[in-house]
């Protein structure tokens, strides 16, 4: 019987097929916008956790509060750090190491074209291994700073492709910065955030004599013990930091983060922001339910003689009911099938453009299975639930009635 209820809902539903795509209108375009939405969602947070992995659940990470970069090549934040700082984080009971890092906006020149651009400070002793992890540089062609290098910098990925001067640099290339010419050594591999493969960076030592900053530090980065738990260091950091900079608790002129709160803060972020656009995608599902329910109350009236004629022959209210309900279940899942693909081709479209024009390695669609079998029994229920009335209506026709209906 069940079979029998499936090639009759599915017959009937052949015969309305105009109606019928119709009436899925709603349900693809909100099962298409959800999944594409949660399988971006998805993909970010997959790329940030693996981020995150590489970088390890140890790092901590000391900055100063407000805006750090106004002017080319200044720095205007209303605090900044020193190396004072950087040797009370090392000295705390719980750090292992650490390391630190200056930023500044610089003029840079190349065949006439100017442009304004961040440079990092890179440290070439001790340090460098965790400067290295946390900042995911690796370099690709050429070689990397080095201890006693003198006007040499390493490029992002977008110097060497992505037109940021044009003709791109290449290794070996030279060019101006603040006026004074530095030769280009090595660049990094893509990174994947546009702001970062657009920057250059330096030795430290050049760094500090070249922008005339003896001590600030705009980073400091602190690993911790494998036998501390990251926060406890944290909090200790925090405490000495507040005695040697005369703050107190609650007036902090640094931020503190641990790598497990930055990536807690990224799926923070993510889930608000897929919360919103579901619910806004809801919408869509709502009318697409309506129209299923439309629909299925103009089959009723459409059908009430073949209903009558189905009670007539022995057929029950159940039987009824069920046929209805398959047949608005159905316009449902197959929506949410269109709806599926649509949300693939929608969100790989996406991923492809990000990473083609715009250069952003981390905006990645993810499709885990649970994700397309949790659309597709979604919309069954959608369909389901908007067709109970009318399914209910149509089994509580009388038959005498249904049979002289016009």
């Amino acid at each position: 019987m069940r079979a029998d209820y499936f090639t009759l809902a599915i017959s009937n539903l052949g015969k309305r097929r105009m109606r019928s795509w119709l009436t899925m209108v709603g349900i693809f375009i909100g099962i298409a916008t959800i999944v594409a939405l949660v399988s971006l969602g998805q993909g970010m947070q997959k790329a940030i956790n693996d981020q995150f992995s590489t970088l390890g659940v140890d790092k901590i990470i000391i900055q100063p509060k407000g805006n750090l970069f106004g002017a080319p090549g200044s720095s205007t934040g209303t605090t900044q750090l020193t190396t004072k700082d950087e040797k009370i984080v090392r000295g705390i009971r719980g750090v292992a190491e650490t390391t630190s890092f200056v930023v500044a906006n610089v003029r840079v020149e190349f065949k006439d074209q100017v442009r304004y651009l961040q440079v990092f400070s890179m440290p070439t002793g001790e340090g460098r291994k965790l400067y290295d992890e946390v900042n995911s540089f690796k370099i690709e062609e050429g070689r990397a700073i080095e201890k006693g290098d003198k006007f040499k910098v390493v490029v992002g990925k977008a110097f060497i492709e992505d037109s940021v001067f044009s003709p791109n640099l290449r290794v070996d290339d030279k060019l101006l910065m603040n006026d004074q010419e530095f030769k280009v050594v090595g660049n990094w591999e893509r990174i994947g955030n546009p702001s970062d493969d657009k920057s250059l960076t330096m030795s430290e030592d050049e760094f500090r004599q070249f922008f005339n900053v003896p001590d600030r530090i705009d980073f400091i980065l602190a690993r911790a013990d494998a036998s501390e738990v990251p926060k406890d260091v944290a909090d200790r950091i925090e405490k000495e930091l507040r005695k040697s900079r005369n703050v107190k608790e609650g007036n902090e002129d640094f931020t503190i983060s641990t790598s497990e709160e930055l990536v807690q803060s990224f799926g923070d972020i993510l889930t608000v922001l897929q919360v919103v656009l579901i619910g806004i995608a809801f919408i869509s599902l709502l009318v697409g339910g309506i129209g299923i329910m439309n629909t299925m109350y103009t089959a009723v009236l459409e059908r009430t003689r073949e209903i009558g004629i189905m009670k007539a022959i022995g057929g029950r209210n159940s039987d009824i009911l069920k046929i209805f309900l398959i047949e608005a279940g159905l316009l449902g899942t197959v929506g949410g099938a269109i709806g599926i693909f649509l949300g693939y081709v929608l969100s790989k479209s996406v991923e492809v453009f990000a990473i083609s024009v715009l250069k952003i390695s981390f905006l990645r669609a993810f499709f885990p299975w649970y994700l397309i079998v949790g659309a597709l029994l979604f919309s069954f229920l959608v369909g389901m639930i908007s067709g109970v009335l009318p399914a209910r209506q149509a089994s509580m026709q009388r038959p005498v009635e249904a049979l002289r209906y016009e």
